[in-house]
């Protein structure tokens, strides 16, 4: 199982994120960031929170609960609309498979 230490430098490297970026984006320094990535310290709720936003996935991913990774922020959007993306989602999910 990879640890949220892994799963958060990856993701901020993929974001192409410095540490101090990153702690300037969810309110802490590079030197927290650094804990986190190095697993020294562990992140608070409402940093996993802060984390999980500024990277789009689920808190329970950075945690290693769920296997789902990802998310989609739709908050504005239409009930309708919402159920639009839905429905695309699942037609690439065919068309890869």
């Amino acid at each position: 199982m990879v640890d949220l230490s892994v799963k958060l430098k990856a993701l901020r490297q993929q974001a192409g994120l410095t540490q101090k970026q990153l702690g300037e984006r969810i309110g802490t320094t590079k030197a927290t960031i650094s804990y986190y990535e190095l697993s020294e310290r562990t992140p608070s709720p409402e940093m996993l929170i802060k984390l999980a936003g500024v990277f789009h996935v689920s808190t329970d991913y950075l945690l290693g609960v769920g296997t789902a990774g990802r998310t989609l922020d739709v908050s504005g959007l239409s009930e309708e609309n919402v159920q639009l993306m839905q429905h695309l989602v699942d037609a690439l999910r065919v068309a890869e498979n």
